[in-house]
């Protein structure tokens, strides 16, 4: 049978280790893989690729589509970018899945019962890593989040669930604050749902919706969620199950896939022979599903588990008295080999069937909205007194047909009647709105050239615009 080329990175601190163990694994269970191995990581970046991956790389990548990665580690400093992060974006990974199962008694946890599965959006909320230093005292790090790419991930959480025979989807979002970006996300999550009547879904704050999942896993079973809840809550998640350190991580594009595991580098036990490759073998079988090498897939997992029930444990989940052994990365990946075509007596055996990978239709744009401009929020750099000063300052500015509306300090409103106990800062949002309902947007220049004269630093401007006569910036109330 012809073999599947697929693109493996060694990586950094206990990669290589985890990497070799989990490649004879595979070896030995029969898996039909042409590996095309690639350097990525902190040597390419201490040779001057901020991005931790060069031309090379990409170019396997790209002609495989099917990446196997071992942990990177990023050097300190400034100026280098993720590389996980990077590699995600530029080829279309928008789903990141990551199983967090039980696997008790042999495992300890304090949830047996526990089997959940993590959908994660991969591309943008503040994972765009769109920063910005405004003035002295603050910085600014933009949350993106576009109906696109809500109804990819969304849909891609129901239909995972469908295959999987999964029963309930549950979205984690905080639009009891952020009314905008996660009320859209949390909005689309509804209108997606109610294609699936088979499935039941239901939605909780994020902050509640984290304290229940540390609490009672076993009342969850598929949560989707935007990027940075869900790369925080899947390794919450992963941890109470057992281990951060046996959880493997799928990133699934419409073109090209990531397998690996979910934890880190590790460099203070990178070559000891001590790191359990049990995360990046579980990627793998994940791999070996996506690329139809469903059998593989079955024995290598079904082996794993009996290693599991015997006993033969890392030093990460060895526990005196309940452990029949304390092995090494090696000989960890030797007794799975030995156990090849074996099944697990008491943990649930797996069973696979050959499936594609799922194919999501094409997010659907409508017709352009009527947008018509409304206003601005001006941002200054200004510390040269109260806001009781600053207020009259901008409404000698301003003009009849655009007048001040009010000023904020990190989100609250502090003119007109502000509270004196507000501590500020030296970055201030001024609110500019048209009295006519619309403006033309030479309006907002002449207003930026009226402040600039009068020596207002200016460190941003948004415009304020209506789409269909419903506002699309958020109020400001108090």
């Amino acid at each position: 049978m012809s073999k599947t080329p697929i693109t493996v990175a060694y990586g950094d601190g206990i990669g290589p280790e985890i990497m070799k163990a989990t490649l004879r694994v595979l070896e030995a269970a029969g898996a039909r893989l042409a590996p095309e191995v690639i350097e990525i990581g902190e040597k390419v970046y201490l040779a001057g690729n901020n991005s931790g991956i060069g031309s090379a790389a990409w170019e396997s990548l790209r002609r495989t589509r099917v990446f196997l990665k071992a942990p990177i580690t990023t050097p300190q400093g400034n100026g280098y970018k993720s590389l996980n992060v990077s590699t995600r974006k530029a080829l279309g990974l928008y789903a990141n899945v990551r199983p967090c199962l039980a696997y008790a008694p042999f495992v300890p946890t304090r949830h047996p019962a526990m089997d959940v599965v993590i959908v994660r959006e991969n591309e943008e909320d503040l994972y765009a890593g769109i920063e910005h230093r405004q003035t002295d005292e603050v910085y600014q790090c933009l949350k993106l989040i576009t109906r696109p790419g809500c109804e990819r991930i969304v849909r891609y959480a129901f239909e995972y669930a469908r295959r999987q025979g999964r029963k309930r989807v549950t979205c984690f979002v905080k639009d009891n604050i952020m009314k905008l970006t996660d009320g859209l996300f949390h909005r689309v999550f509804d209108e997606i749902g109610a294609e699936y009547p088979d499935i039941v879904r239901d939605s909780m704050i994020v902050d509640i919706g984290a304290a229940r999942l540390a609490d009672t896993p076993e009342r969850f079973d598929v949560i989707v969620m935007p990027n940075l809840y869900g790369d925080i809550l899947s390794d919450v998640a992963a941890q109470i199950a057992g281990s951060v350190g046996m959880a493997g991580s799928a990133n699934i594009g419409d073109q090209c896939a990531m397998f690996e595991a979910i934890h880190g580098s590790a460099p203070d036990i990178a070559g000891q022979d001590l790191a359990n490759p049990s995360g990046l073998l579980n990627g793998a079988v994940q791999m070996l599903l996506h690329i139809g090498q469903a059998d593989v897939a079955e024995r290598v997992h079904n082996a794993w588990l009996r290693t599991l029930e015997e006993g033969l444990h890392t030093a990460d989940i060895y526990r005196e008295g309940q452990s029949h052994s304390r092995v090494g990365t090696q000989a960890f990946a030797d007794a799975l080999i030995a156990r090849l075509g074996k099944k697990p007596e008491v943990l649930k055996a797996v069973s696979y069937t050959e499936q594609a990978p799922l194919v999501l239709p094409t997010p659907v744009r409508p017709a352009p909205l009527d947008k018509q401009l409304v206003g601005v929020d001006v941002f200054l750099q200004w510390r040269d007194g109260t806001p009781e000063q600053l207020g009259p300052q901008l409404q000698a500015v301003a003009a009849p047909d655009l007048p001040l509306q009010l000023i904020t300090n990190r989100g609250v409103k502090v003119w007109p009647q502000g509270f004196p106990e507000t501590f500020c800062v030296d970055h201030w949002r001024c609110r500019f709105t048209a009295t006519a309902g619309t403006l033309c947007f030479k309006e907002v220049l002449a207003l930026q050239e009226r402040l600039h004269a009068q020596a207002f630093d200016v460190v941003k401007t948004e415009n304020l615009y209506t789409f269909d006569g419903a506002p699309g910036y958020a109020a400001v109330h108090g």
